[in-house]
């Protein structure tokens, strides 16, 4: 497990087969109160020692259905660790592990941590804002990818909904966070970002819908 930013905590990140040129992970959010696995990783059962160490893992969040894996199952067994996800996506992550609690709506699981449904990529896809006191992180899941320090969308045929993924993005648009992490990246894995430059990249990425592009 390695030490990313403040209390960010990335565990071994993993080749992925459909995009090889890129690297996903999982994050471990280090909280008082129990720390929180946003995301899944192949590799997760690497660091279980370092993760045991660092105080274990109270739940685990998904952003949406593509990232189901047998990995979560292993959270669960090793941690006693519940996985969440958005009910839209939950059927479809269930035929790979077992999902034990949903969400649908914008709330805060935590007075620190805010599930935020951001449909479009899939149905189900949703966004996480954690304030820790020094920063405001927010997890975007494939939504919002990082390619060499650009942000990028990730439209799928016959699965991702231009519309709604515009809303989505207009959504997080108008989020106050200061640091993006999402669950894939080519290059850095998190980026910390100025607000009117955040507005600035958001506003690319509409336009990128608008112009049909991916």
């Amino acid at each position: 497990m390695e030490a990313l930013f403040d209390n960010l905590h990335g565990v071994a990140a993993e080749r992925l087969s459909f995009a090889p040129a890129f690297e996903g992970r999982a994050f471990l959010l280090a909280r008082p109160a129990g720390n929180i696995l946003v995301y899944s990783s192949g590799r997760v059962a690497d660091d279980f020692a370092d993760l045991s160490a660092a105080g274990g893992i109270a739940r685990q969040y998904l952003n949406h259905e593509h990232q189901a894996n047998r990995s979560c199952d292993s959270v669960a067994a090793e941690f006693g660790a519940p996985l969440y996800c958005h009910a839209a996506d939950a059927k479809a992550a269930a035929k790979t592990c077992n999902v034990d609690q949903t969400f649908d709506g914008r709330a805060h699981h935590f007075d620190d941590f805010e599930a935020i449904p951001i449909p479009g990529h899939t149905p189900g896809s949703a966004a996480f804002l954690w304030t820790n006191g020094a920063h405001r992180y927010l997890f975007t899941g494939d939504t919002i990818y990082l390619r060499d320090g650009e942000w990028r969308i990730a439209v799928l045929d016959g699965i991702s909904d231009r519309v709604t993924y515009r809303e989505s993005l207009e959504l997080i648009r108008g989020l106050d966070f200061d640091v993006l992490v999402p669950s894939m990246a080519k290059g850095e894995p998190f980026q910390v970002v100025p607000a009117d430059e955040r507005y600035q990249r958001i506003d690319k990425l509409i336009a990128r819908i608008d112009a049909g592009e991916f």
